[in-house]
């Protein structure tokens, strides 16, 4: 059951990044383009989370991951904060 909610996890993070660029591309509001941005690194994080379980299972990745994750929230923290319409 887990592997099923690590996929889903992974496909529902690809699926905000895309839509939120295609929505980006319309209206080029700022804080649309750093919450993508920070949705393509938790899509990112999630499929280094597949990667790691499953494919190789026998190295550790999660210093890579939380590095990904890290950066995808301090992406979201700048936008929020730093960045004015």
């Amino acid at each position: 059951m887990s592997d099923i909610a690590f996929v889903l996890c992974a496909a529902a993070s690809a699926a905000c990044a895309v839509l939120l660029r295609r929505s980006y591309r319309l209206t080029q509001g700022p804080f649309v383009r750093w919450t993508s941005l920070c949705f393509v690194a938790l899509a990112m994080n999630s499929a280094a989370m597949l990667i790691d379980r499953y494919m190789l299972p026998t190295v550790d990745l999660r210093i890579l991951r939380s590095a990904i994750a890290l950066v995808g929230m301090a992406l979201l923290v700048y936008g929020l904060v730093w960045e004015r319409e």
